[in-house]
């Protein structure tokens, strides 16, 4: 070894994040109990900082006793109008100020931003999407340690808002709790009579490319008719898209890792229980800091396999992959793609949830919620009901006394008889993804598909052959869309537009490989995350139109019909295409942004 390298490794490791607390962990006040105000006392304590404190009279601290002794809970939002995932978590978090100011601690309401999928799906917003999710992080980190809060309550909403809200959490490692906004009640179709959602409004576009949108009860109606049907009775008020699509992944893998109260994940936007879940959350809230309950004393390796075990169970998103793999690589845990198929492997998929089954979370809420299921999944050995949670007790000890599963329920199918004796995620690698590739395979569509490539260099020149009805029924085709990866993109865009589309105009002849991503509402034979992508040169970038492409959940693989050595000459004359942006925030992401066999983290040092 090099002496300076040497010398270099015997260096002790720098501080990974800023955590400089005034007060140590057994600090006391004045009647001798724990001192909650160890962050905040850094600028409310004598006057060391005058001009703080005279921010802090003038935006509400109604006193000197308060001012010195009062701890201090930033309430994170991530609200904004426009989005029903969203548009509600304003008035949520006033209840959650509320409780917090009535347990005798100080809240300071704030907001970071979102950036809805369903709305930008399809289009160039969607490249704002992923992104979205550092911003958030930062958001709040920035928020809790340049204001020196002392913990932290986050009420997000969609997607990326979850994941990006437990980044930050791992950051600044103070007493922190994720309230969820809550899930969407199912829409309606009035002309089709029968429950619809987010999704329905994405396959009904492929339908009505290939003009097979119908309601066969009333030929009357014309296709303009049912889509119109479809986009005004599909979310009927407040709450993220009711499948178990990445929103409602993310929530119920959070809760099964102990970061929210129990039921979290599962109560709807709008129903009563959520508004008393914020009242709750600031009691505990006081328990984790009394306590001194941290996010990475949570944040374990044993919790995230019961954040997997849940994923796989409920049929959850691919995202959640992505998003698993950036919250533990934040908290310093070590999980690999490995370490997800290892689960998979082992873990049966339950659920009749869509997009692949008939029903939503709504449904699951009325026979139980998250907390029946969790009761059936560690009485079955498949969770660790030992783990450490927010409110102080075991993940076992809040489930306790709520009810089991219905005798007569559909929805989770019994451990003896699943779906799928095995998870539906599945890591592929081979010739075609070195470094992996993430393929949501519920069984349905079989388990191997092999086809002829025809290859996009975006997912907006597929959108435009879909729209045209010019993608052939007949020979099994394997479409390819690249330079949608996380640089090339950049921003890893959702392909739900496409993927929904070949379900509506029912192509099962067709498969779907990308180095971008997937919506949660996808489904079908389906393969993304594709590492090294496209305009990383990887060897997605020399697929060309004709080649043969297997997709094999059997033995794992993605491979074409093509030598090494023939990929290694198709490389050698590739050119990296050129940035399509330079400026602004797409740009330092590309530049930031590590690969999504990692997370698609911009945190790598």
């Amino acid at each position: 070894m090099d002496p300076a390298n040497e010398e270099k490794q015997q260096l002790p490791e720098e501080p990974r994040f800023l955590d400089f607390p005034c007060l140590p962990d057994d600090a006391k006040d004045a009647h001798g109990r724990p001192a909650l105000n160890k962050y905040s006392s850094t600028i409310t304590r004598a006057h060391d900082f005058p001009g703080a404190q005279a921010m802090l009279y003038a935006a509400g601290v109604p006193d000197r006793e308060t001012m010195q002794t009062a701890p201090h809970v930033g309430i994170a939002s991530v609200w904004w109008e426009g989005n029903p995932c969203n548009m509600h978590l304003l008035d949520l978090a006033k209840i959650v100020k509320d409780a917090v100011q009535k347990q005798g601690m100080l809240g300071w309401q704030y907001n970071t931003i979102g950036v809805s999928d369903a709305i930008t799906m399809g289009g160039e917003g969607m490249r704002f999407s992923l992104q979205s999710r550092e911003i958030i992080a930062d958001s709040i980190e920035s928020v809790t340690c340049g204001q020196h809060h002392d913990a932290c309550i986050a009420l997000p909403g969609c997607d990326k808002n979850m994941p990006g809200a437990i980044m930050a959490f791992a950051r600044h490692n103070r007493p922190s709790i994720m309230v969820y906004g809550g899930t969407i009640k199912v829409g309606y179709s009035k002309l089709l009579k029968k429950p619809i959602n987010i999704s329905t409004c994405y396959e009904a576009l492929g339908a009505y490319a290939y003009d097979t949108l119908k309601n066969p009860d009333d030929p009357s109606q014309t296709k303009d008719d049912i889509m119109l049907d479809f986009e005004q009775n599909a979310c009927p008020g407040a709450g993220a898209c009711g499948g178990m699509y990445t929103a409602n992944t993310m929530s119920t893998a959070i809760e099964a890792m102990g970061l929210t109260l129990p039921g979290s994940s599962s109560t709807p936007a709008t129903e009563p229980a959520k508004m008393r879940e914020c009242v709750k959350a600031a009691e505990c809230m006081r328990i984790c800091m009394e306590k001194n309950i941290r996010p990475r004393d949570l944040l374990t390796k044993k919790s995230f396999h019961n954040a997997l075990v849940m994923m796989m169970v409920l049929g959850g998103s691919t995202n959640g992959v992505l998003h698993m793999l950036a919250m533990a690589g934040t908290a310093g845990v070590p999980l690999t793609l490995d370490d997800i198929q290892l689960v998979s492997d082992k873990i049966p998929f339950l659920a009749d949830l869509a997009p692949s089954g008939r029903y939503y979370m709504a449904d699951l809420y009325e026979i139980g919620g998250t907390p029946s299921l969790m009761k059936l999944l560690v009485a079955g050995g498949l969770l660790d009901g030992s783990i450490l949670t927010v409110t102080g007790k075991t993940l076992a000890e809040n489930i306790a006394s709520y009810p089991s599963l219905p005798q007569d329920q559909v929805i989770i199918r019994p451990l003896s008889n699943p779906i799928k004796t095995t998870g539906h995620i599945e890591i592929l690698k081979g010739n075609l993804a070195p470094g992996g590739a993430v393929a949501k395979i519920t069984g349905k569509e079989g388990t191997r598909f092999t086809g002829r490539a025809m290859v996009f260099d975006k997912e907006a020149h597929l959108d435009v052959a879909l729209n045209k009805g010019a993608i052939p029924r007949g020979d099994n085709l394997v479409l390819v869309v690249r330079y949608e990866g996380p640089k090339g993109g950049p921003g890893m865009p959702e392909q739900l537009k496409a993927s929904a589309a070949l379900m509506g105009a029912k192509l099962t002849n067709v498969a779907l490989i990308t180095d971008g991503r997937y919506s949660g509402a996808s489904h079908g034979f389906i393969v993304g995350h594709i590492v090294p992508e496209a305009a990383a040169g990887g060897p997605l970038a020399v697929v060309q139109d004709g080649d043969e492409i297997t997709i094999d959940a059997e033995t794992n693989t993605l491979s074409m019909n093509v030598s090494d050595e023939d990929i290694a000459e198709r490389l050698s004359r590739w050119k990296k295409p050129k940035m399509v942006v330079t400026r602004g925030t797409l740009a330092k992401y590309a530049h930031l942004v590590g690969d999504a066999s990692h997370g698609a983290m911009t945190d790598l040092f």
